[in-house]
């Protein structure tokens, strides 16, 4: 069965939108990715304000003609917090998840290593405003400013550099209805923000970005606290960040960010129901880990190492090829006046 528009969805792949086949069940849309191994899952799944109920139905779903479109071999769930006990008998493995159990702001604030209580009140005496902010077309340009810093984040290349507004506002705005956009400000230039999505007792942080070139400032630390302040002012009871660990890969520098910032790790289920043989035979295989789950941690490492110096590297000869040369007096002109808030 060919897919039509009506059956089809965008998603959202390292900062780009691309369009795949969908099956709609129970209101909510099935998508399928990979290659050699088809995974299915719920659409937005990480994001449900809900946990999935009754993936009985969406089993036989796939089971069934859905999955002539879609032709997955596997399909994933997960259950939500605070539920961390397993409920069904499918084949299951424990996914690590960052999360801030939060009674209060001061237990929260009390937890803390002393060196990160440290940088957000040198957040504040150097300067740094926090606050909530509407998602309109200034916060746009504003996130745009952030994100064209640098066309690589962390090693890797930045999948929102260089996006037009409409793209931005594509980007960002699929839970305006049920978010915040906890912002920091130096003076009158956005220099960081915090995407936090809310889904009942528990509030997601989408996005975390800031300028390096104002590092100095930590940032950072101080919009975590204040997505704490706002939580608990909430009654949220969880704060999660994405995942602790991400497979076999330990060490990274999210990764201690956010222990710094009080997240821990929390182990939920998450299922793997074979629809075909070939994702029976992988998943008896821990084939559906991927490489990061499968190979030993000394390999990961040398391997992103390798990534982040040719990620480096490329950017390097991409901005050298973009370079114009211009008068000698005009390249004097520019150094001695740099833009307003220009980075590195």
């Amino acid at each position: 069965m060919m897919p039509t528009e009506e059956n089809c969805v965008e998603i959202r792949v390292r900062g780009r939108w691309i369009t795949i086949p969908a099956v709609d069940v129970n209101g909510r849309k099935l998508i399928a990715t990979g290659k050699w191994l088809r995974t299915a899952m719920v659409r937005g799944e990480d994001m449900m304000e809900n946990e999935l109920e009754n993936p009985e139905v969406y089993i036989k779903k796939l089971k069934g003609d859905a999955n002539d479109a879609l032709k997955a071999d596997i399909f994933t769930f997960t259950q939500k917090l605070p539920a961390t006990l397993p409920k069904y008998p499918y084949p299951m493995e424990w996914e690590s998840v960052a999360a801030i159990r939060l009674v209060s702001f001061k237990q929260w604030w009390g937890g803390l290593p002393q060196e990160t209580r440290k940088n957000v009140r040198r957040s504040q005496r150097r300067g740094v405003v926090v606050r909530i902010r509407e998602f309109d077309d200034d916060l746009i340009q504003g996130i745009r400013e952030v994100n064209d810093e640098s066309p690589l984040r962390q090693g890797m290349r930045n999948g929102y550099y260089g996006k037009s507004s409409e793209e931005t506002k594509k980007l960002y705005g699929e839970f305006v209805d049920r978010c915040d956009f906890i912002c920091a400000y130096f003076g009158d230039e956005l220099i960081g923000f915090l995407h936090l999505v809310y889904r009942a007792e528990v509030a997601s942080i989408l996005n975390l970005t800031t300028k390096p070139s104002h590092f100095d400032k930590r940032p950072a630390n101080a919009l975590v606290s204040k997505a704490v302040e706002v939580c608990e002012a909430k009654g949220i009871s969880y704060i999660t960040y994405g995942l602790y660990n991400y497979g076999n890969k330990r060490d990274h520098p999210l990764r201690t960010f956010k222990i710094r910032n009080g997240f821990e790790e929390i182990l939920m289920p998450r299922f793997f129901v074979p629809l075909s043989r070939w994702g029976g035979l992988c998943v008896k295989a821990k084939l559906h880990r991927g490489l990061i789950g499968i190979l030993p941690h000394s390999v990961i490492r040398m391997a992103t190492g390798a990534r982040s110096l040719w990620y480096n590297f490329t950017a390097f000869m991409s901005r050298r090829s973009s370079t114009t040369e211009q008068p000698k007096r005009n390249r004097r002109m520019e150094r001695s006046s740099p833009p307003a808030g220009s980075s590195t």
